[in-house]
């Protein structure tokens, strides 16, 4: 999109929440979105997922938040209008945004469809568009995006329920599929039970891989072999179990995002097995290297996906019947959602019913 052709259209109201600053507390907030241009999309948000990652950007402890900032990066909702070179949607479709809504289109990772890993890559709810206007995210009542950085939302599928596959379900499959290790008859460890998780646990199950869920929560177990669907269950504490079953899996998801340490993780795996982290603790863990080194074991990092992993990501879980497990909340709930996320109190992903509740509130100035 050029400058030129944003300032030949009006800006598009906006009404969402917004932190103000590091304390993290959202309150009502009207802003402007960029016009739509040519190659644009706007969507009437649906519904928009709660991450752990809000709670980062709100607080400001990862990367310098730009106040104010609305969250919200698994976004849900209809299509209201279309630029003229858009062919992937018609008004009235229903499209999903996660995490990034603009990358340069030129680097290597661009051209190999991993926008993801753009050195350029933008931000959903951080950042501004080229022609300097700031990117806001999903707890608000619309949005306009590039259509390349939106995925088309098959018919038929539980909109509540698809929000945090933008995130949380990407965050996990692109590992899966990209490590090996969505193979069936393979052995894969789900480490933590909580938004990515679960998340975890589906996706490999619909892959015909065994999982033995990993958790510190011993309470978590009849959840996960029951209802979820997990072949077997470790207690991260219980050294008896972790040493029953070292040397047995072939790789592992690890989702936690507090400090905890790896080598119990690392004894769990094969020769030659890979563990993957996507919960990003802020503090950084203790690496020990010799027995990854005795193992010929991998450890690797992956962020979300690019957006044909992630149209094949929605396509793949609409077939095999995958929705997250949510708790649907209304937006002036947010700011006690995201003290419950903070202390694991979900089951599994709060989502916000945008356009059922946004505008049943006093609006507030900036």
């Amino acid at each position: 999109m050029t400058k030129a052709a944003s300032e030949a259209k009006p800006p598009v109201n906006a009404y969402g929440w917004a932190a103000r600053h590091s304390s993290g507390v959202l309150s009502p907030f009207h802003f402007t979105r960029r016009a739509n241009s040519d190659d644009d999309i706007t969507v009437k948000i649906l519904y928009c997922g709660i991450c752990h990652g809000d709670i980062h950007l709100v607080k400001n402890k990862i990367w310098p938040t730009l106040y104010p900032t609305v969250p919200g990066h698994e976004i849900v909702g209809q299509v209201t209008r279309i630029g003229k070179n858009v062919t992937k949607f018609r008004v009235g479709d229903i499209a999903g945004v996660g995490c990034i809504v603009g990358s340069c289109g030129s680097c290597d990772n661009c051209k190999q469809d991993l926008e993801n890993y753009c050195p350029k890559m933008l931000w959903t709810f951080q950042g501004q568009h080229e022609d300097g206007t700031r990117a806001f995210g999903g707890y608000s009542d619309n949005m306009v995006v590039e259509e390349r950085y939106a995925v088309l939302i098959p018919n038929g599928f539980a909109l509540a329920g698809t929000a945090p596959l933008l995130c949380a379900g990407i965050t996990v499959y692109s590992p899966l599929k990209h490590f090996g290790l969505s193979k069936p008859a393979m052995h894969l460890g789900v480490v933590g039970l909580g938004g990515l998780g679960h998340m975890a646990v589906k996706f490999a199950k619909a892959f015909g891989v065994k999982v033995t869920v990993v958790s510190s929560s011993p309470s978590k177990q009849k959840e996960a072999v029951e209802r979820l669907g997990a072949d077997s269950f470790l207690v991260s504490h219980d050294q008896e179990q972790l040493e029953a079953a070292m040397g047995t899996m072939d790789g592992i998801i690890d989702t936690v995002s507090a400090p905890h340490p790896l080598l119990p993780l690392i004894g769990l795996l094969k020769t030659s097995g890979k563990l993957i982290l996507v919960g990003a603790p802020i503090e950084p863990p203790e690496l020990p290297v010799f027995p990854i080194i005795m193992g010929r074991k991998l450890i690797a990092g992956s962020a979300m996906g690019g957006l044909k992993e992630t149209q094949e990501m929605i396509d793949f879980a609409a077939k095999h019947n995958i929705a997250a497990d949510v708790e649907v909340v209304p937006i002036d709930y947010v700011n006690t959602a995201l003290d419950r996320l903070d202390k694991g109190d979900v089951k599994y992903r709060f989502v916000i019913d945008v356009a059922n509740t946004i505008n049943n509130h006093d609006e507030e100035s900036p």
